[in-house]
């Protein structure tokens, strides 16, 4: 998710002027043109709003990257909690439609939190967010659970309708979700699959 390959690097004066914007992030990690890491692309639910992300090599967290949509200029951290992208999704403002609803759903289960970290959708074991060191037992239990997510079609009101494997913490979960125009997200059912893993997500935005 987000690890893909559509990234465009950000070098030069525009790299200075965006890191002089942010730094220091959240008021304790340092950025700096010399080391720090920064990209950006496209995102298919919005025309003109940009997703940025951020890594410095010196940050004790290996694994934290730093997010921030961007809308005509405008910075929004993604820090873990829902308001920067309902923010965004009324200002762009968001289209979601049949082609794109998967990929919304994706971005917003990455990105908005609970206390044990992302909602991710878990798709495939070649997916590199998904945990990689594990024991044989364990792994043939997540492959076995985890598959595509699929578009289910619409409902009465006019909602998206999608059916995923979520994992959460150190659990999977099968989920219905309703995914309004606005981009609000529901989840209308759940229902845990595999409890007490011993691998998780790790992939920390803030």
């Amino acid at each position: 998710m987000y690890q893909d390959n559509n990234w465009n690097a950000v070098q030069g004066e525009e790299l200075a002027g965006f890191l002089e914007q942010i730094n220091p992030v959240d008021g304790k990690y340092r950025v700096s043109p010399e080391s720090t890491q920064v990209e950006w692309r496209m995102l298919p639910f919005y025309d003109q709003v940009a997703l940025i992300r951020v890594k410095e090599p010196s940050w004790s967290n290996k694994n934290l990257y730093i997010y921030y949509l961007t809308d005509q200029g405008n910075l929004f951290r993604l820090n873990g909690t829902s308001p920067p992208i309902h923010e965004v999704n009324a200002k762009a403002p968001i289209k979601v439609n049949e082609n794109n609803v998967l990929d919304y759903l994706r971005f917003f289960c990455f990105f908005v939190r609970g206390e044990e970290g992302p909602f991710y959708i878990a798709e495939s074991m070649d997916d590199p967010n998904m945990p990689q060191e594990m024991d044989e037992t364990t792994r043939s239990v997540i492959e076995g659970t985890i598959r595509p997510a699929t578009f289910e079609g619409m409902n009465e009101q006019g909602h998206y309708l999608a059916d995923a494997v979520v994992f959460y913490s150190n659990a999977l979960f099968i989920a219905n979700f309703a995914i309004q125009p606005t981009g609000m997200i529901e989840m209308l059912d759940d229902e845990p699959i595999a409890a007490d893993l011993p691998v998780r997500i790790d992939r920390p935005v803030s």
